[in-house]
């Protein structure tokens, strides 16, 4: 379950909103959030389905890099479908988008910040952010597939990002760069894949 830790949540905030600033793609969005409250989300069960997908993978010969641990975020539009997330993981099925990945065998998740949406963030809008904490793995640059028949996940990979030829800023097309900055996210064992890929693991809400 959720259980926040008020007394921390002053440097929580802190810690959360410099993992946000960190990660924004476009730096004029360092005047345009504003941040109210955190809630750590200590779930054991991802936690340790993070390091122990980091130990199968360190032990199949990845790089340090590769196994890094860095951030990744979800936008929901209310506090219920966020803690859900929260309690339940990102599971597959869960995306509108499918451009990079069969969004029956993966899950989407993006990289930037300041672009979680595919439309325009208005003033006076809020929502929950879910920063995650993110083992991107073996990444796969594929491009971007806007047909019915989806890109699989590919063998002995875990992500796939889209080719980054036109950088796009986040003025450009909302919809666009949310899309090219998203990654998919697979876990395959076995031939299936999994509903819950370990690598992605809830950390704070805000």
């Amino acid at each position: 379950g959720l259980h926040p830790k008020f007394e921390e949540s002053g440097s929580l905030l802190q810690t959360a909103v410099t993992v946000l600033q960190s990660s924004y793609l476009d730096s004029t969005s360092q005047d345009g959030f504003r941040y109210s409250q955190a809630i750590l989300v200590e779930n054991d069960v991802f936690l340790n389905e993070l390091k122990a997908f980091a130990q199968a993978k360190e032990a199949a010969g990845y790089s340090q890099e590769e196994l890094e641990e860095t951030f990744a975020f979800l936008l929901f539009d209310n506090e219920e479908k966020a803690k859900e997330v929260c309690q339940t993981g990102l599971r597959v099925n869960s995306s509108s988008i499918s451009m990079l990945g069969d969004p029956a065998k993966g899950v989407y998740i993006s990289k930037y910040a300041d672009c979680l949406h595919p439309r325009p963030w208005y003033h006076g809008k809020s929502g929950f952010i879910v920063i995650c904490k993110l083992i991107k793995g073996k990444v796969k640059v594929v491009s971007e597939n806007y047909t019915t028949s989806y890109t699989c996940p590919s063998p002995g990979y875990d992500c796939h990002v889209a080719m980054s030829r036109n950088i796009m800023s986040s003025k450009s097309s909302p919809c666009q760069a949310f899309e090219q900055n998203q990654y998919y996210v697979y876990e395959v064992a076995d031939g299936s894949t999994a509903e819950r890929p370990r690598q992605i693991c809830p950390y704070i809400v805000i």
